[in-house]
């Protein structure tokens, strides 16, 4: 089975062909988030650029779905990390991306018309791909140690209970409690992403993370528990330049409605010209950061100084992503003290089971 992954768009894409791969220069990676940067990546499989109706052009990299697998699991997480941590997330990237082939294709907005010329991108939007770069053989063996093995649930369908492959969500660190879907995306029950306590992130050691992280995750080391502090003209023109809406100066933020862990989805903000309430938690997350918040997880604690009648405002978080589905962080973690890949998935995605696919 073959995926196609749309790498990078840009006005002009400089690549090298090599024997059996090819490079791309400057591939932009973490778009959005606090780690956004470029750097020139090697791939396996086939290169196709494709023009775009607004001048542009898309790198398209079709490979078999193992192969991608292999770059996946050690794009997300370093190669370095337990095996049965690695385990887990080929079984979990697997199936993602199998659902993703048979659903609509991957869609972006080119000079105002939806494009949708491939399966999923490479960066966090879907899953992280960044082909040969971070690679080694632990990854794939891995990959093979798994092959063809899919998490699913049982489902009712026209009054038959029937296999559904798991649509598995994951990121880096739940802060200590795990998210459900409603919170993140659209209102609705999916079973198996429940919301479970999770001590293990908060205890990693240093060691494992230093094996787990790839390098410019290890940037960043606050991400159990976090604080971030702007005055009020800075959060002010923050949100006005993110939102295109100017609020006029903010003065309150009021988190209305929780999830299970305690990420707002939604949040009312108060403004001297307007008040808004938006949702759900990326939003927040984008909405109150000059790049893009760890987590929704947080508390406002709001400070008034009187000489200079002004407020400074402090969010007080937990966490690195959305929450729903399995801890990176905490699942290496149970991995380090002996957890089985069956056992960590059965943790973080209860009630399913493992199918050959």
């Amino acid at each position: 089975m073959e995926i196609k992954v749309g790498i990078l768009t840009a006005p002009h894409i400089g690549y090298e062909q090599r024997e059996n791969t090819f490079v791309l220069k400057n591939v932009r990676i973490g778009i959005g988030f606090h780690w956004d940067r470029y750097e020139d990546q090697e791939f396996q499989g086939t290169l196709e650029i494709k023009p775009n109706p607004d001048g542009t052009e898309t790198a398209i990299n079709t490979i078999d779905l193992e192969d991608y697998l292999c770059s996946v699991i050690s794009s997300e997480m370093s190669a370095d990390s337990p095996m049965e941590l690695l385990k887990a997330h080929a079984v979990i990237s697997r199936s993602w991306a199998i659902r993703a082939i048979a659903n609509k294709p991957h869609e972006q907005m080119v000079n105002g018309q939806m494009v949708n010329d491939f399966h999923v991108c490479a960066d966090d939007h879907c899953q992280r791909y960044e082909g040969l770069l971070r690679m080694n053989e632990r990854a794939v063996e891995a990959v093979r140690a798994t092959k063809g093995l899919v998490l699913t649930y049982e489902q009712m369908v026209n009054g038959q209970m029937v296999n559904e492959i798991c649509d598995c969500r994951y990121y880096k660190c739940c802060g200590g409690k795990t998210e459900v879907w409603r919170t993140c995306w659209e209102d609705i029950d999916v079973p198996y992403i429940r919301s479970v306590e999770c001590p293990y992130c908060g205890r990693v050691s240093a060691k494992t993370l230093r094996l787990v992280l790839n390098n410019y995750d290890r940037e960043t080391t606050d991400f159990h528990d976090w604080k971030v502090t702007y005055t009020a003209d800075e959060l002010s023109e923050i949100i006005r330049t993110k939102s295109g809406i100017d609020f006029g100066q903010i003065t309150d933020l009021i988190p209305l409605q929780r999830g299970a862990s305690g990420r707002i989805c939604k949040l009312k903000i108060v403004g001297t010209k307007r008040t808004e309430i938006i949702g759900k938690e990326l939003k927040i997350r984008l909405w109150l950061s000059k790049s893009c918040l760890y987590s929704s997880w947080f508390e406002v604690k709001k400070t008034f100084y009187s000489q200079l009648s002004t407020f400074n405002f402090q969010l007080i978080g937990h966490g690195w992503g959305h929450g729903a589905g399995l801890c990176q962080i905490g699942a290496a973690q149970m991995a380090a003290e002996g957890h089985t890949y069956e056992e960590i998935l059965q943790y973080y995605y209860p009630g399913t089971k493992m199918s050959k696919w």
